[in-house]
């Protein structure tokens, strides 16, 4: 049986990406084993992959006082359902199971993270994240004043917001090109990896 396509446009071969293309693909792979194929389907267009993935490093490879590598992850699972985005909420819930070292935590948030086993100041962070996907041109001092009540300060606050904000963006190049979820991520973070 034939693999479905990873994405409706083509993906260029490997051996003839950008070295620096490859190299970073490279060092993804040893690292988890497999290649995300958010890597190959933008590798179709090498300077937007370089600026695309700089600018997700840049908002998500980093924990600060006011926002965790794992609550980061919880805003892109609860922006990325809330936008239909499959690949997103599949794959982010992978790491953020990882991240949090919750295996229910992902499918809570991405269905329902009012509900969700999370702190009430998680569920104002998402509150604001959803805000900032959906309806950005309704925020208001009140907004930043709740978020400002439960902890969060200005540097955290353009945090949430901009991850919001670039996996909006990315949500929709992932459903715009049909990218298909690698099948390594839906038990990642559920059950313990093979050593």
């Amino acid at each position: 049986m034939t693999s479905p396509a990873i994405s409706r446009f083509p993906v260029p071969p490997f051996d003839e990406l950008p070295a620096d293309i490859q190299q970073r693909i490279n060092e993804v792979q040893e690292k988890a084993g497999f290649v995300p194929n958010v890597f190959l389907t933008l590798a179709r267009r090498p300077d937007e992959f370089r600026a695309f993935f700089t600018y997700h490093d840049a908002l998500m490879e980093k924990e600060t006082p006011g926002l965790s590598m794992a609550e980061r992850e919880m805003i892109v699972v609860a922006t990325s359902a809330r936008n239909q985005c499959q690949y997103c909420v599949i794959a982010h819930g992978a790491i953020l199971r990882i991240r949090a070292r919750n295996p229910y935590i992902a499918d809570q948030v991405a269905t329902n993270y009012r509900k969700a086993d999370i702190s009430e100041r998680q569920k104002v962070m998402l509150d604001y994240a959803l805000k900032v996907s959906r309806a950005a041109e309704t925020i208001d001092e009140s907004d930043y004043e709740r978020l400002n009540g439960f902890g969060f300060d200005d540097e955290d606050i353009w945090d949430i917001g901009a991850i919001s904000a670039f996996f909006g963006l990315s949500n929709r190049i992932v459903n715009m090109s049909s990218m298909r979820t690698n099948d390594e991520f839906y038990l990642m973070g559920r059950v313990p990896r093979e050593k």
